[in-house]
Formats: structure tokens, C-alpha cells, sequence
């Protein structure tokens, strides 16, 4: 990407929710020109919320949350060796307690998606702001967030498909349910530090930096370098923290 400063105070023609949204996948430089203008964010919110509940629906319906519960709880041996320790009875329970939490925490997604969008929003303002002297404001950047981690919805919706194209419930996994990065092609005896990162490379996840950067560099004012800086920095460290965790898991 060119390191130019992105001076763009406002689109040359106003867009609307829609235009904006075909056009971060076309012309990502439009929309986040037009943040300028306007901060609304309402409409990727809003399509976020809908693939959301789409695929929590197609789960429900397809495979059960209590075969999604047993799932996770497979393929974490640590979990698992402390439910095999409990009673009969006192296994049925845990198990059910963790279903429970597993449904109605996927269902609220879209409440959690806002503040990890208001927090990773504050994040980025305060990295361009601070580092590198940057203009962004907070309206302005949590819009870049909501648009551009629109990617994010394509893996859902891919995800909705492979539900119901018959997708063998024993092998589903939750926590990377589509083949969009490495580490769902993996073996799982592999250690869990590499499955980790190789999940961390994701085609969507790697868009959506992409995104964020064209935006961060736009409504920041800065640098493209030095947006990619922020944003690529960040997410290099919280896969790095998924890394370690991994290892010592």
C-alpha cells in the first residue's frame, strides 16, 4: 500500500447505508471517505445481527447446543478430564449447566459484538491519536470498526451453509466451524499452539485488517504505514497472547 497521508475530508457524493456496504467490498476508500461525513453504522450492526441468528437458528436446528457442548468439551482434554471426575449425576448437571451457557451466549453475540467493538474502537482512536499523531474520532472509528469487519459475516454465512449441507455433528466445531484458515485443515494431535495459530491465519480475519487499515489510514488522517502499524500490531499481539495460552493450555 502507498505511504501517502490520506487527506479525505468528505466523499465527493454522498452514499447511502447500502452503497456504503457494497462498496467497502468494492471500494472500501469510498466508504470510509464518507465516514467523514457521516458516522452512522447502524446497517452493518444490523447485517451482523441477522447472519448471527441465522446461523444460531441453522445450529439449533441441525446439530443440537448439546452436541456443540459435548464437541467443545472433547476436544478440550482439560475440560474433559474434570467433568470424567465427577459423579454420573454431577456430570448430566455440568453438562447441561455448559449447554445453557454455550446457547444463550451465541445468542447474545450481537449485545457482545458492540462492546467489543466499542473497546477495540477506543483502542485503535487512542494507537493513532497518541503514536502517531493522528485526528480520529471515537464516532468516526467505531463505524470503520463496524464496516470494516464486514468479512466476518461471509464466515457466517459460510457457516450457515455448511450446516445445512449436511455437516457430520460429531465433528463440528464451534469455534471454527468453516474452512476459511489453516488451522481447520490441521490434524487435531498436533500441539495446540500451532492449531492456534494456524486458526489465527483466516482468509476473512486477514480482509478485514486490510479494511481497517484503509479506514484507520482515512479517518485518522495518518499514514497508511502507520495505520497498518496499529492495526496489524494489534492483532499480532492477541494472537501471540492465543499462542502462549495455547502452549500452556
Amino acid at each position: 500500500m502507498p505511504d501517502a497521508v490520506a487527506q479525505p475530508e468528505a466523499s465527493t457524493q454522498p452514499l447511502n447505508e447500502i452503497q456504503r456496504v457494497v462498496d467497502t467490498f468494492i471500494a472500501p476508500a469510498r466508504t470510509f471517505t464518507d465516514v467523514l461525513r457521516s458516522a452512522s453504522w447502524w446497517l452493518p450492526w444490523l447485517i451482523g445481527v441477522v447472519v448471527t441468528l441465522a446461523f444460531a437458528f441453522a445450529i439449533q436446528q441441525k446439530i443440537g447446543w448439546e452436541k456443540i457442548t459435548e464437541n467443545t468439551i472433547r476436544q478440550s482434554p482439560a475440560q474433559m478430564q474434570r467433568i470424567q471426575q465427577l459423579p454420573a449425576d454431577q456430570q448430566a448437571k455440568a453438562l447441561g449447566f455448559s449447554t445453557t451457557i454455550t446457547k444463550y451466549a451465541f445468542w447474545a453475540t450481537p449485545a457482545l459484538a458492540l462492546i467489543i467493538a466499542l473497546i477495540c474502537a477506543g483502542v485503535l482512536m487512542a494507537t493513532l491519536n497518541f503514536g502517531f499523531g493522528g485526528r480520529a474520532k471515537f464516532g468516526q472509528m467505531f463505524a470503520v470498526w463496524m464496516y470494516g469487519t464486514l468479512p466476518w459475516a461471509i464466515q457466517g454465512i459460510l457457516g450457515i451453509v455448511t450446516v445445512y449441507a449436511g455437516v457430520d455433528p460429531d465433528s463440528f466445531n464451534l469455534k471454527n466451524f468453516v474452512g476459511t484458515n489453516i488451522g481447520y485443515y490441521l490434524p487435531p494431535d498436533l500441539p495446540h499452539w500451532l492449531i492456534a495459530l494456524g486458526t489465527s491465519l483466516d482468509v476473512t480475519t486477514i480482509w478485514a485488517l486490510i479494511l481497517l487499515t484503509i479506514g484507520c489510514a482515512i479517518i485518522g488522517k495518518v499514514k497508511k504505514g502507520q495505520a497498518a502499524i496499529a492495526v496489524w500490531g494489534w492483532w499480532a499481539l492477541i494472537v501471540l497472547v492465543k499462542v502462549v495460552a495455547a502452549a500452556f493450555s
